[in-house]
Parts: C-alpha cells; sequence; structure tokens
C-alpha cells in the first residue's frame, strides 16, 4: 500500500530499539511498570495499563498490546473480548528504563464504556488527524456518496484546482473579516489540501517534518 499508518523501521532503529527493550528496569516497581497507549493517528493518550515482563514479551510478538491485569492476576490482550486490539506501531522507552510509551493502531474505541479513550479529553485540533484517518479509509473503501470519492475521480488536477480555488476564498474572506466566513472557508481550504496530499501520497507527518527542518 503506498500510504502508511507509520514509517518502515530500518535494521538500525530496530537494533537500538531493542537495546532500550533490554535495558528495561522491571525489578524497579516490583516487576510491574506502567505503558501508555497513545494513537499513532491522532497523537490521544487513550489508556495507562501495566506490563510485567512476559506482557510486554507477547506484546512484541504478537504485534498487539498486552498488559498483565492486577484485578485478574493475568496477561491480558486488550479486546481479546471485544475485538479492539491495540495494533502496535511503536514502542519507546523513557529515560529512567521504568516506563513505556506505545503508539498504536486501535481497532474500535480503547474504553470498555464505547468511548475512544479512557481520558474525557476533548478532540479539538485531533480532530484534523482523525479527519486524515476518514480520508484514508474513503481510499481504502470508496463509496459512491462519497465526496472524497468524487474528488478522487476527477484526479488530481483537479483536486489541486479545488484548493486553489478554497485558497482564493479564504483570502477574500479574511479581507472582509466576517470571523464565520472565515473560519468556514479556512476548513475548506485545510480539508481540501489533506485530500491533496492524500492523493499525492505525502503523510502529513512529512510536511511537519519539513516545517521542523526548516525551522531549525
Amino acid at each position: 500500500m503506498p500510504w502508511q499508518k507509520g514509517e518502515e523501521q530500518t535494521a538500525e532503529t530496530q537494533r537500538a530499539e531493542k537495546q532500550m527493550n533490554e535495558q528495561i528496569d522491571f525489578e524497579k516497581s516490583d516487576g510491574l511498570i506502567p505503558a501508555i497507549i497513545q494513537d499513532v493517528q491522532t497523537l490521544e493518550v487513550l489508556m495507562l495499563g501495566y506490563m510485567n515482563e512476559e506482557a510486554w514479551q507477547k506484546t512484541q510478538q504478537d504485534g498487539r498490546v498486552t498488559f498483565f491485569s492486577r484485578s485478574k492476576n493475568r496477561l491480558w490482550t486488550k479486546g481479546e473480548e471485544s475485538g479492539n486490539f491495540l495494533e502496535v506501531v511503536s514502542t519507546h522507552i523513557d529515560c529512567d528504563k521504568d516506563t513505556i510509551l506505545i503508539k498504536a493502531q486501535p481497532k474500535g474505541p480503547t474504553c470498555h464504556t464505547g468511548s475512544r479513550s479512557c481520558f474525557n479529553t476533548p478532540y479539538n485540533h485531533n480532530f484534523i488527524f482523525e479527519l486524515l484517518r476518514i480520508i484514508d479509509n474513503r481510499y481504502e473503501f470508496p463509496t459512491a456518496d462519497s465526496y472524497v470519492n468524487r474528488l478522487r475521480e476527477r484526479g488530481v488536477n483537479k483536486i489541486a484546482q479545488k484548493v486553489g480555488e478554497e485558497a482564493v476564498e479564504t483570502v477574500i474572506a479574511a479581507l472582509a473579516e466576517e470571523e464565520v466566513d472565515f473560519v468556514n472557508e479556512a476548513s475548506d481550504l485545510v480539508f481540501h489540501l489533506l485530500v491533496l496530499l492524500r492523493e499525492k501520497n505525502i503523510p502529513l507527518e512529512v510536511i511537519a517534518k519539513n516545517l521542523e527542518s526548516r525551522h531549525r
């Protein structure tokens, strides 16, 4: 697939990650360390669980997040009953080697209440990342009534033209000093730009990294 949820790890990255894994100090907290789960797309913190060394090894082997359940006193793979698994994209160890950050692709709501996260946090700017996921889904599973699909059928030239039109309308709205119109036009511009990035197979992370390098 041309569109990836995360960058492929190089051999060097894998070796570095393996070295970090070997340095995790499970004995510091009686064999259990906290594992923070973050949505790889929206960057939202989804939940916090605990892992022992066996749960950590199973998580790496299966590619799905497995915790040690303190209430059940056993290994527990998130989604084993609901099917809402957390597919591992990348793992990161903190500087003290006693906390794990896992960036994951959730296969449905994470919380047992049916919410996307166990924390009651608003979407706000995170919805832009969720919108990327929606656009990607429309590309993978096109439907006739999808506006994204209709844009895609018109081709990259028409999509680029639409971005230009929305940019002009955004400028006009900005100069007219009507905030509600400006917000609506700016939203249209961002949406169509995201579609154009998807059409060109350019992840938003590439733009972010480019801006970061130019800032430096």
